[in-house]
C-alpha cells in the first residue's frame, strides 16, 4: 500500500531516500531550504535513473512515474499529512533539528499522533518528541545498499517507541532493505568496523608494508570485499572518512585517531572525490 513519506534534506543520501520510497510506489515530498538544491537533487536522480535504465537496474517504463512520485518542496507546513518523515542533512545540531533551535519541532508540533520520525544519525536532537523519533542510518549509495540500521537506545529513559522502531523496520523492509538493530552510538555498527579497517590499512602503507593497490586487492580476492579500503575512500572522499574518525575519536578514544598520513594526503590536495586526486586517481 502506497504511503505518505516525507524526506528533509536533499542532499545526496536524503535525495536517494526519497528515490527508493518512490521506486516502491510511495508517495515522496523532498523538502531542502531553496529550490536550486531540490533542483540539483531532481536532476541528479534523473540521471541515477538513466544510468540505472541503462544497466538493467530499472525498467525504462518505471523512470518518468518514479520520479513524478517524488515532489521538491522548500516548506515544511506540506508535511502535515505525511505518515513518515525522515532526515537526512548535514552534521549541525541548528539544522538537523528537533532541539530547540531546530526546524524539526516546528515541522512536527500537532502532527498526526501516527507520524513517525526518523533522524539519520543524532537522535540527541529529538528530545521533544520522545517515543516517535528514532535513529536510522544507510549505507551510500542508497539505491543499491541492501543495509539499514535501526537503533535502539540503552538507556531505558532514553528508548525509543516501539512502534516507532517497528513502523522504521517495516518501512525498510517495505523498500527492499534489510534493516538491522544496534544501539545508537557513536558510528553504530558498520562504520565503527569500517574505520578501524580504513584506519589499520592506512598505518600498513605509513608503515611500508604494502600499496594501497595490493591492500585493495588483498581485500577484493581474500576478504570477499566488493571494493578495498583505499577506492571507497577515493569515492566516499578521504576527508568524510577523517570526520567520521574524529567523531569515534572523541567517543572511542586513540584507537579511532585519523592517520597522519590520510590528514597530510588531504591538505596536499589528495582527498579522492568525482574526478578529483585521491590514491589512485592521481589527477595527472
Amino acid at each position: 500500500m502506497s504511503k505518505k513519506i516525507g524526506v528533509v534534506g536533499a542532499g545526496l543520501m536524503g535525495a536517494e531516500i526519497a528515490l527508493v520510497f518512490a521506486l516502491a510506489g510511495h508517495d515522496v515530498l523532498l523538502n531542502d531550504r531553496d529550490q536550486t538544491s531540490l533542483d540539483r537533487a531532481t536532476a541528479r536522480l534523473r540521471i541515477l535513473m538513466e544510468k540505472g535504465v541503462g544497466r538493467g537496474f530499472y525498467k525504462a517504463d518505471e523512470m518518468e512515474p518514479t520520479l513524478a512520485r517524488i515532489r521538491p518542496i522548500t516548506e515544511l507546513g506540506a508535511f502535515t499529512d505525511r505518515e513518515f518523515v525522515t532526515e537526512a542533512v548535514f552534521e549541525a545540531r541548528d539544522v538537523k533539528g528537533i532541539g530547540a533551535e531546530g526546524a524539526g519541532r516546528d515541522m512536527l508540533r500537532g502532527y498526526p499522533d501516527r507520524l513517525e520520525y526518523v533522524d539519520d544519525s543524532d537522535l540527541d536532537a529529538c528530545s521533544g518528541i520522545a517515543g516517535r523519533a528514532q535513529t536510522q542510518f544507510h549505507r551510500d549509495p542508497l539505491f543499491l545498499a541492501g543495509l539499514a540500521h535501526e537503533a535502539r537506545r540503552g538507556d531505558p529513559r532514553l528508548r525509543y517507541g516501539e512502534t516507532t522502531i517497528e513502523t522504521a523496520m517495516s518501512a525498510m523492509m517495505d523498500i527492499g532493505k534489510t534493516p538491522i538493530r544496534v544501539k545508537d552510538v557513536a558510528g553504530f555498527a558498520v562504520n565503527r568496523m569500517l574505520h578501524a579497517f580504513m584506519i589499520e590499512a592506512v598505518k600498513l602503507v605509513e608503515e611500508g608494508v604494502a600499496t594501497p593497490e595490493d591492500l585493495d586487492t588483498a581485500c577484493r580476492l581474500g576478504l570477499g570485499h566488493p571494493i578495498g579500503p583505499f577506492a571507497l575512500m577515493d569515492a566516499v572522499t578521504s576527508s568524510l572518512c577523517v570526520q567520521a574518525q574524529e567523531i569515534m575519536q572523541e567517543a572511542y578514544g586513540e584507537r579511532f585517531r585519523p592517520p597522519a598520513l590520510l590528514k597530510q594526503r588531504i591538505r596536499a590536495g589528495y582527498g579522492g572525490g568525482k574526478g578529483k586526486p585521491g590514491w589512485f586517481n592521481t589527477g595527472e
